[in-house]
């Protein structure tokens, strides 16, 4: 577990081997003075972690569902300096409960958020932008925050729309406050 304070952390998710974006993201992250880079998974290539040794924050990550290599992906996690926490992490920064998990199935997603046991949920998975005004199971807001960045690829227009909406997203531990930055 992480004990923490005063906190910015920079959220990533469904990179897809899209090594432009997360470039672009790492000199975000970087800019914005991030403590901590929490990754929802979906990396696929395990090559594409080495970009975040240019990042100056502690980098944590989960699997995601297209994450198949995952030895490759933990050592180069381990030769990194960073932590892979396979499909749930679970930290705690600035007091806050964090869980971190990919978003694979929305009935596990749903439990999690509607066990409280977390301040704050980090997901991906869908492709779709998902912030606090939108957190809801169907009935009623739950005290879990659930923020989920969208897709870090860049945007293409296909038919499934499976990369067109996303980008990072930079919270405040102190504050729990968020900005939702667009990648192109």
């Amino acid at each position: 577990m992480i004990i923490a304070l005063q906190m910015k952390i920079g959220i990533i998710s469904d990179s897809h081997d899209d090594i432009d974006n997360v470039q672009r993201a790492i000199e975000m992250f970087n800019a914005q003075g991030t403590d901590y880079v929490i990754h929802a998974g979906d990396y696929i290539f395990p090559g594409i972690v080495r970009e975040f040794e240019k990042l100056n924050a502690k980098l944590i990550g989960v699997l995601g569902n297209n994450d198949g290599e995952k030895v490759h992906l933990l050592k180069n996690f381990l030769d990194i300096g960073a932590e892979l926490k396979g499909e749930l992490g679970e930290i705690q920064l600035d007091g806050l409960r964090i869980g971190i998990y990919h978003g694979t199935s929305k009935e596990v997603k749903e439990r999690l958020i509607n066990a409280q046991k977390y301040d704050v949920l980090i997901c991906g998975h869908t492709h779709k932008v998902e912030l606090p005004l939108e957190n809801s199971t169907g009935k009623e807001k739950t005290a879990t925050l659930v923020l989920n960045p969208g897709t870090s690829h860049k945007k293409v227009e296909s038919v499934s729309g499976a990369f067109k909406e996303g980008g990072i997203i930079l919270f405040d531990t102190q504050k729990k406050d968020y900005k939702f930055i667009d990648l192109p």
